[in-house]
């Protein structure tokens, strides 16, 4: 008997053996289908390469180590997925634990008033006047371009260097930075 045959011959008797085999531990039709064609194919280049005394015992190793290797990855993908879980709830449960340590008072308070007004002082006098239009009398960037006679993008870039400086200072109470100044 051939190779060919001979392969044919195991393919033709073992291919639902082995099919079911995987199957039994990866219990996924298609990976079981892939184990098994997969197997059939390495037990054929192996045949190739060399003489073959008992096949089927190779053909079952084969199926094995590759029934093997899909659980391994299986458990690394959930294990992976399970530390991305538990991120997600670390970072869920700062985020409530920051939202509960927020007081609405403190957005007012003192001191949040003194860094916000020391901050304005030392902007420029175009910076400053057009943040104030902007922020706190909610003019449009149109109208603060055509009251102070400049463009539209010079109001947006006053604007971005009044809440970069804004966001360096008021650091510590980022949150009620955002809250504030950014919509």
């Amino acid at each position: 008997m051939s190779q060919i045959e001979q392969f044919n011959d195991i393919y033709v008797k073992y291919y639902k053996k082995v099919y079911r085999f995987s199957l039994m531990y990866v219990r996924n039709d298609q990976v079981a289908e892939d184990i098994a064609t997969e197997s059939l194919i390495k037990l054929w280049e192996t045949m190739k390469k060399e003489t073959v005394e008992k096949p089927l015992v190779l053909l079952l190793t084969i199926v094995k180590h590759k029934s093997q290797d899909y659980l391994r990855a299986q458990v690394g993908r959930k294990e992976g997925l399970e530390a991305m879980a538990e991120w997600q709830q670390r970072e869920l449960a700062i985020r409530i634990s920051t939202l509960e340590g927020c007081n609405p008072e403190d957005i007012f308070s003192v001191e949040i008033q003194t860094i916000l007004n020391r901050t304005l002082e030392e902007l420029p006098e175009q910076t400053r006047n057009v943040f104030k239009m902007s922020r706190f009398e909610q003019k449009s960037g149109k109208e603060i371009a055509q009251s102070l006679g400049i463009t539209v993008k010079g109001v947006d870039y006053h604007i971005a260097k009044a809440l970069k400086a804004l966001r360096v200072s008021l650091k510590d109470y980022l949150p009620l930075f955002y809250f504030l100044f950014l919509y």
